[in-house]
């Protein structure tokens, strides 16, 4: 494929299915890794299952990436998303549109914006409503919703050198303010549960119940420094899609992986200032991530897109094609355990009862991608 073809693409494979590995971990995958380590004791399992739970604090495991991974690819996915409206309007850039232009899709932005959070809050058990003190409105849908909605914003008014600027100041900002910003009864500075600006914030203005009574790693505050999160997929993305013929697909895949190695290199320094914490969100978090997020894509594209081997992502194609949708099924709308131990469970129960817990995940996996497949090939998507 050339330069020139690609820059034309209106939707990246690798990016489907960087989103559906993603994904997968969250709906099934994790699952699948905890039995075979418990079934096995192998190290490697033993390994992997370790990094597929979140940190208590401060520090980082693959776990802490799958939340700020998304929201990167739906950065990322932004300049795509738009390119035809910027295109049918005559500009090159988004920055160009008129103002009437731009708030027709602030509307739409919106609307996917407060959808995102009303879907989240129905995933924290809206429908189960046992009063408003004890429903929990901040959640990992309305933090994406949020946190693209306001990079869209970004995005839609500032060129690059604009954009850069804003998504310093948002990390530098918050890096100010967690440290400079006295809390009440702690100072300054602290950077604990119970002790930091974010969670008092939280405690002071986010109705409901918190995550943590006292803390809410979707909370308010760190709701800011995560829209730095998406927009390095909207940098990245933007890259992407360039057409400047001084960079071959290749050499973007290429640059991605050092960008991401400097990002990784910068979030570690930062920490030893500012601790790298996902329940904070802290700066450190989201460059230390973002690196990551960017070795991810990158190989994702240099595999999928540049050397052409598909067919052993489309697994992953179409979890990414349907995300929320699986998301939500995972999240407990649907019982998708129920039907698979109904398809399955005769056959598992012939297994030796250490390998049962392994093929039960398995079978869940079978469930999940056969529901996805048949979405896929009749082209339903849950379209937000």
């Amino acid at each position: 494929m050339s330069n020139n073809q690609g820059a034309k693409t209106q939707r990246l494979i690798s990016l489907d299915a960087l989103r559906g590995f993603d994904m997968f971990w969250i709906i099934s995958g994790e699952g699948l890794i905890h039995a075979l380590a418990k079934t096995t004791n192998w190290p490697a399992f033993l390994w992997m299952s370790a990094q597929l739970h979140h940190t208590e604090w401060n520090g980082i495991t693959f776990y802490d990436m799958i939340f700020p991974l998304f929201l990167f690819i739906a950065g990322v996915s932004m300049p795509y998303s738009m390119h035809r409206k910027i295109t049918d309007a005559g500009c090159e850039h988004a920055y160009q549109l008129s103002s009437s232009k731009k708030r027709e899709i602030y509307l739409g932005m919106l609307r996917r914006a407060v959808i995102l959070v009303f879907l989240g809050v129905v995933v924290n058990g809206l429908f189960k409503f046992n009063g408003v003190e004890n429903t929990r409105f901040a959640s990992v849908l309305g933090r994406i919703g949020l946190a693209w909605f306001f990079a869209g914003i970004i995005y839609l008014n500032f060129n690059l050198k604009g954009q850069i600027f804003w998504f310093a100041g948002l990390l530098l900002g918050y890096w100010a303010a967690m440290m400079l910003i006295p809390v009440p009864g702690y100072g300054a500075g602290v950077l604990t549960m119970e002790g930091s600006l974010e969670s008092y914030i939280d405690r002071l203005l986010l109705p409901g119940r918190l995550h943590d009574r006292i803390h809410d790693p979707e909370g308010i505050l760190s709701t800011i420094p995560a829209i730095g999160t998406a927009l390095l997929g909207v940098f990245a993305g933007q890259f992407l899609k360039s057409t400047d013929a001084r960079w071959s697909m290749l050499k973007k895949g290429l640059l991605l992986l050092v960008a991401g190695l400097v990002l990784i290199a910068l979030g570690s320094l930062w920490d030893l200032n500012f601790p790298i914490n996902k329940r904070l969100w802290t700066s450190s978090f989201v460059l230390y991530v973002g690196g990551f997020s960017l070795l991810f894509l990158a190989v994702f594209y240099l595999i999928i897109d540049v050397a052409g081997y598909r067919k052993w992502a489309f697994p992953f194609v179409l979890i990414g094609s349907n995300s929320i949708l699986i998301y939500m099924a995972a999240e407990g709308m649907v019982d998708l355990l129920h039907t698979a131990n109904y398809i399955f469970g005769g056959a598992i129960q012939y297994a030796t009862p250490n390998w049962q817990p392994v093929f039960v995940a398995l079978s869940v996996i079978v469930v999940q991608l056969t529901l996805l497949y048949f979405l896929y090939r009749n082209k339903l998507f849950l379209k937000i």
